[in-house]
């Protein structure tokens, strides 16, 4: 063990800045990071113990104890549990004979939830090690827990391949890429190159001119104008810069750039080079998402052709002087590495805390420099940016909100999938297009996002109206909006970095009283609670996913009144009601033979 341990180290000439690499190396090689293996990491780095455990605490894919041989996590999204997420998990666990969270007596298998997948529009979906399982039926988990028994390896289970790139032989998964429809900007026949090529003929700064005049803004959902952030970057003095790829697509519903990942990946690092000549940077980080490193081998192939043909590297495409490369940093599951600064502490060898500001990453970010984040989606625009310009580009979309969007549709429709289609387009519009006729409720954003009613439909979606990082989720009118809403804050409580205490504590106590409302047994003033303790919440949290994780609440309240509403007990002259609403609706439930999403906060649909 000691030598396995050692060896790691070495392989990343025993850099704290790598602790994220190494543990991922030792937690692969000896399925868990035990105490006594934290102690010789921290004796090789010349750091403390309590940093090495802090780092194996923090992310859900590190373990202090050692797993099976064979880890299977089972994706837990709503939307994978309305597709029947919690029968697949009953039958897991009987066919391997252990619960969820425990390992078999042999040490051959772990059992596992994790929060999501990515696989929203093939659900349910399971991760068995690094091997993704999809559209997952009670016969197909029987058959793939045989073979599993019978020693066939995870990879052994792939036995078709999903259309596109899924089908290369680096990647060789199941997964299907889903795209409904192909825009003109990105899922389009895209010219190798070309923005690069251009760009490299350009000063600098009018590679930033361009991307103003574009009105391109950061495609992971804040909207901020991307040339106006590279501008701050490029102008602050500093020794080195660097470009990183934020390809850490945790929010639950989005999957676009997943899709990115497997068809466009040239054009996203081409994006990156193109950032790496105008801000002056030399070196570049793809920070990659555990659950998608099934597709690492595939993008680290994409970075070594790109070296050979002079694309990184170098004198860049005969460019003297232009110096660039990119190195993929793997996480290891947390959600809060979805924000830019909690992914430079991550990519830093550190938990994955978000930090001050300001300083903003545009002004002192990886290892103290300047360093420009965005999303795959927004590199790839990027390079179509420079090949057509800046006016192409600004005439998809809206004044405000340009260029096409890829939207992530899942839920309750008959065509969920990938569709990039220019800002502005309605949610009914959308809607029609997935075959969403049953849709009573749409989830724009993730669950840090608002929720919306049938009468809403129309409101567009861009950054004027309801801005999304991408994901859509559509429930129909037997969901239950509550369950909902509580699942959301039990994503939001179980993601939380733990630093601060209104993100902390305070949505621990916005679930509470959502449970006390699905029992009917609250007032009129708990939803005065509710909204003050969610403004509360939003107002004082250090980062994004502490300012938005009350949004669903407070969008249900504001878009769905009625379902709180009937919930309440009313009370006049000082004198609880004694009457019970769900008694009372019971009769109907029976003689309708169906449930309720707004009169039955008990129900979860499976």
């Amino acid at each position: 063990m000691n030598s396995r341990i050692i060896s790691a180290c070495r392989r990343y000439a025993n850099d704290p800045g790598r602790l994220m690499d190494i543990l991922l190396d030792v937690q692969r090689d000896l399925k868990g990071v035990e105490p006594a293996a934290m102690e010789l990491i921290a004796d090789q780095l010349g750091i403390t113990r309590v940093e090495v455990e802090g780092m194996v605490t923090f992310y859900s894919f590190f373990s202090d104890k050692i797993k099976g041989d064979v880890v299977i996590r089972l994706c837990g999204d709503i939307v994978d549990r309305h597709a029947g997420g919690r029968e697949i998990a009953k039958i897991f666990s009987e066919e391997l004979g252990i619960a969820v969270g425990e390992t078999s007596a042999d040490g051959r298998f772990s059992l596992e939830q994790t929060p999501f997948l990515g696989m929203s529009d093939q659900a349910p979906a399971a991760m068995i090690d690094q091997t993704i399982v999809t559209c997952l039926s009670p016969e197909k988990v029987r058959h793939i827990c045989s073979s599993l028994k019978a020693g066939v390896r995870p990879e052994g289970l792939v036995t078709a391949h999903g259309d596109g790139n899924n089908g290369h032989p680096l990647i060789r998964a199941e997964v299907s890429n889903n795209i409904r429809h192909a825009g003109e900007v990105l899922l389009c026949q895209v010219p190798a190159n070309a923005g690069l090529h251009g760009c490299l003929l350009l000063q600098p700064r009018k590679i930033l001119d361009e991307l103003e005049e574009s009105g391109l803004t950061g495609r992971g959902g804040a909207g901020f104008p991307t040339g106006r952030k590279w501008r701050v970057a490029a102008d602050t003095p500093a020794q080195q810069r660097y470009v990183i790829c934020n390809a850490d697509e945790g929010e639950p519903g989005t999957f676009k750039d997943r899709v990115l990942l497997t068809e466009r990946a040239d054009l996203m690092v081409e994006g990156m080079t193109i950032a790496a000549f105008a801000i002056g940077s030399s070196a570049g980080i793809i920070y990659l998402r555990a659950e998608y490193g099934y597709l690492r081998a595939y993008l680290e192939s994409v970075l070594q052709a790109r070296r050979e043909q002079g694309l990184l590297g170098r004198d860049i495409s005969g460019k003297q002087g232009f110096e660039f490369d990119i190195r993929i940093q793997m996480g290891a599951g947390a959600y809060i590495c979805g924000e830019e600064s909690a992914l430079i502490s991550s990519c830093e060898g550190l938990r994955g805390e978000p930090k001050n500001r300001p300083p903003f990453p545009v002004e002192s970010g990886y290892l103290g420099f300047p360093t420009v984040v965005d999303n795959v989606e927004t590199f790839c625009c990027v390079s179509r940016i420079m090949d057509r310009g800046g006016a192409w580009f600004g005439g998809f979309g809206t004044g405000k909100s340009t260029g096409t969007k890829l939207f992530s549709v899942s839920g309750d429709c008959a065509r969920p999938g990938v569709y990039e289609l220019p800002f502005g387009i309605t949610v009914r519009e959308l809607l029609e297009r997935a075959d969403a006729a049953e849709a009573a409720a749409v989830q724009v954003g993730g669950p840090s996002g608002e929720m919306i009613n049938m009468g809403q439909f129309d409101r567009r979606l861009c950054l004027e109206d309801l801005p999304t990082g991408g994901s859509v989720m559509v429930f129909s009118l037997h969901r239950n909006i509550l369950e909902i809403v509580d699942y959301f804050l039990e994503f939001f409580i179980e993601e939380s970095c733990g630093y601060c205490t209104p993100c902390r504590v305070g949505n621990v106590f916005l679930r509470k009283r959502i449970e006390k409302v699905r029992r009917g047994l609250c007032e009129r003033e708990d939803l005065d609670y509710l909204k003050e303790l969610g403004k509360t919440i939003s107002m004082t949290s250090r980062c994004g996913l502490g300012r938005t994780s009350p949004n669903p609440v407070l969008s249900t309240i504001r878009n769905f009144p009625l379902v709180y509403a009937v919930l309440l007990k009313e009370h006049g002259d000082g004198v609880q009601a004694s009457f019970d609403i769900q008694s009372a609706l019971e009769e109907s439930r029976r003689l309708a033979k169906r449930r309720s999403m707004i009169y039955d906060p008990n129900y979860d649909e499976t």
